[in-house]
Order: structure tokens, then sequence, then C-alpha cells
């Protein structure tokens, strides 16, 4: 019986993708085992979005081959997508496949294992099309992820993904029914709708991401739908009134911002002003009074100066994001930042970050605090002992309260404790 381990770099888009290829291979008789274990076969799905994110994947994939000699080694997603040739020639590497033909993962590695060489399957990304994996479980959660989008075209400059994924093209309409019945079949209750682009969803058809919302939301056997990383300019009043008419929608929305400072965005090539970000998240509440807002910045782009990392900090504070994610900039070839003036010394960047790091964790305690009293639905996942358990509210915090795995529960929260929020059981009056 041959055995198969993965490791995944990266976003939830790679996560989806390392799951299908996973699926393929059990359903061809190979048993998945731990990354740590012992096995016939290592998948390495890689990121390449920061230099950070091409050492982990090129780090890991040296230690698979010093560790485990006589494996056999795919190395798939965006780094393998713009490195292909050199990465063939590394250490007990059997195959390259990039960010397509993922279906074929199977077949491939086992070729390439049959003639004895290492196999470079990546393909062109010019005129490619949405490639349909199949994914029916999320081993050891209580929440699916749902890949519905693949490619983008925005361009900003300090990203090199749209040269690594491709052009935008968006799952059909079928099978995203399909995909969200089988997954609420399998036992998932929320399901995470994602993409490189998500807000690019139904781009050149007649569909719409309001669209495949509704077809998820409706489906028998959920209970909540999640949405990934959101654009601004993509919430209308039209976009937030359709929302908030969906009941099961989590009231939590991830709209990338990167930075707070006008001048800064326009050197990033984003489409949105300050101006206009704090109108979207305004629109967001309206309608959804109670909703969380989150967020990307990055820290120490190309030119940054001291004023304007000030408006990035007076700006996070101004919308009072319920959680945001720090990046300090980090550069990459190909890139049009890259070849900027003005590149900041890594040192204060890293001071930079730390500082909207610690704006973050306060405004998140803040965000917390403000459920005191409320009755929120959990979506129980973990056990922490003593009968108790912890999971997520729709605005994705976290919450500890007396309540079995995998239940989804109304709990009242009654304090916090930092970022965590401690509940109880609603009596059976509701009270």
């Amino acid at each position: 019986m041959k055995t198969i381990a993965a490791y995944t770099l990266g976003c939830k888009v790679n996560q989806y993708d390392t799951e299908a290829m996973l699926e393929s291979f059990e359903r061809a008789g190979y048993v998945s085992v731990p990354f740590s274990d012992e096995a016939d076969v290592y998948l390495v799905n890689t990121c390449t979005v920061t230099g950070t994110g091409d050492q982990k994947s090129l780090k890991t994939v040296r230690r698979v081959a010093r560790t485990h000699p006589d494996c056999a080694i795919i190395v798939a997603g965006c780094l393998a997508q713009r490195e292909a040739e050199e990465i063939a020639q590394m250490d007990n590497v059997r195959l390259v496949i990039g960010v397509q033909r993922r279906a074929e993962v199977v077949e491939l590695l086992e070729q390439a294992v049959v003639d004895g060489k290492a196999y470079n399957a990546v393909a062109p990304l010019k005129g490619a099309g949405f490639e349909n994996l199949f994914v029916s479980r999320h081993e050891g959660k209580t929440r699916a992820t749902m890949k519905i989008q693949e490619g983008c075209d925005r361009y900003c400059s300090y990203c090199i993904i749209p040269s690594v994924r491709g052009p935008v093209r968006s799952m059909p309409m079928e099978d995203v029914r399909a995909e969200a019945k089988r997954l609420t079949d399998a036992g998932y209750r929320e399901i995470v709708m994602t993409g490189i682009h998500l807000a690019s969803y139904g781009r050149g058809t007649d569909e719409t991401l309001i669209d495949a919302i509704r077809a998820v939301h409706d489906t028998p056997g959920v209970e909540r739908v999640r949405l990934g990383s959101l654009e601004p300019m993509t919430v209308t009043e039209d976009f937030a009134r359709a929302l908030a008419a969906l009941p099961g929608l989590a009231r939590q929305f991830h709209l990338s911002m990167q930075s707070g400072s006008a001048g800064v965005l326009r050197r990033m090539h984003r489409r949105y002003t300050p101006e206009e970000y704090f109108a979207a998240c305004g629109t967001l509440r309206r309608f959804m009074p109670d909703c969380a807002i989150t967020t990307d910045v990055i820290a120490g782009f190309p030119g940054e100066t001291e004023e304007e990392f000030r408006e990035t900090m007076a700006f996070v504070e101004k919308v009072g994001f319920a959680r945001i994610h720090v990046f300090p900039y980090s550069r990459r070839a190909g890139t049009v930042a890259d070849r900027m003036d003005g590149q900041v010394p890594e040192n204060i960047k890293r001071e930079r970050a730390q500082k909207l790091i610690e704006l973050g964790n306060k405004l998140e305690t803040q965000y917390v605090s403000y459920m005191t009293g409320t009755v929120q639905r959990v979506l129980f996942e973990q056990p922490v002992g003593g009968g108790l358990a912890e999971g997520y509210t729709g605005q994705y915090v976290r919450v500890r309260a007396k309540a079995a795995p995998n239940s989804f529960e109304p709990v009242r929260i009654v304090r916090t404790e930092g970022t965590l929020a401690i509940g109880e059981p609603l009596a059976e009056d509701g009270r």
C-alpha cells in the first residue's frame, strides 16, 4: 500500500488545491499520512508571494529529500510555476506541476516514476480555463474551503501573483452547487468561499459573485457561509443589501487595504483611495451593524515616508478594524515595486510592522470586548478540556464555552480575556 504526505505553504487557495490532490491519490489507492511520517510520496504545495515563501518552500523540499532519500517528491503551486526547471533539478523531485494539471497529478507522477526521471508538467497560463478539482472533505476541520475562482489581472505593483496564477476564470455555477452539496453531505456546516481574486468571480459570464454566494447559502445543510478576501470597490449598496438579506452569511468581511496613505496606494497601483475604502466600510456597517471588518497592511512599501506611515496608523484606528494582518514589504523580482527607488531599510520595515501589530492587537481586543452581553452562534471546533470547547462566531471571534466539538450553539458572552470571549450556553428558555 503506497502512502502520501502533503505540506502546504501560503493561502487558503493553496490549502484547497492540496486537499484536492490528496483526494486524487486516495481514490487511486494511496493512504494519506502525516508529513512527519515516512511516506512513498511527498507533496509540497509552494508559495511565492514573498521571498520568505520562496525560502520556506525550497527549504521544505530539500529537507524532505535529505530525510527521506528513497521518496518521490511532487512540487506544486506558485513557486513551482515560476521556477519549474530549477526545481526539477532538485534531489528526489519527480514531478513539478505548478498551478494547472493538478487533476492529473497521480497519472503524471506514476509515469515520471516509471520513466525514472523528473517530469516538468508546468503548463502555459495563457488561455487557461478553470480547473475543476474535486474536494469532498477537509481533514480534521469543521469548516470547509471552496475555491470558486482562479487567477488575477490587477497587477498591483508589489505582487507577482498574476504572473503565476494566470487569467481570471471561474467555477461554473452547476459545479458550485454540486461541491457545496458534497461538502454538506460530508458533514461540514460552514463553507468558506475563496479565490485568488474572489471579486472577479463570473467575469465574462452571466453569473455574479452574489449568485455564487446565494447558491452556496441556499444549499440544504449549509448553516454558515464565510467569504474570502474582497476588494473594497466591490462593496456597493446593492452588494451590501444582498449580503445582508442572507441570514446564514458570516458577518466578517476581509477588505483588502494594504495602506491607509493615498500616496502609497497610488504607488501600489491599488484602485481606490482611503476615502473610498472608508466609504465601503461604512456601507457594510450600515446594512450589517454588527459586522467585523478585517484587513491586510503592508509596512515599509518603497518610498513610504514617516508621514505616510503615520497616515496608515491613523487610518487603521479610524476604521476600527476587528483584526489586521501585517506584513513587512517583501521585494519580488519581476514586479514594478522591486525596481522603485526609496527601498525602505529592513530595520525600519520591522519597526513599522511591530507598531501596526500592536495597534491591531489593541483594536481586536476592543472589538471582542464589545461582544460582552450579546448572544452569538458559535461553531465549536476544538475540545479544550473540562467539557469546554472553542470555536468561532460569524464575526470570527474565538469563543470558549461548555459545548461539544462540531456543534453549532448559541451562547451568551459573559466576559472576555484579551481576544478570547468566554461564553455560557443559553438556558432552555433562551436566557
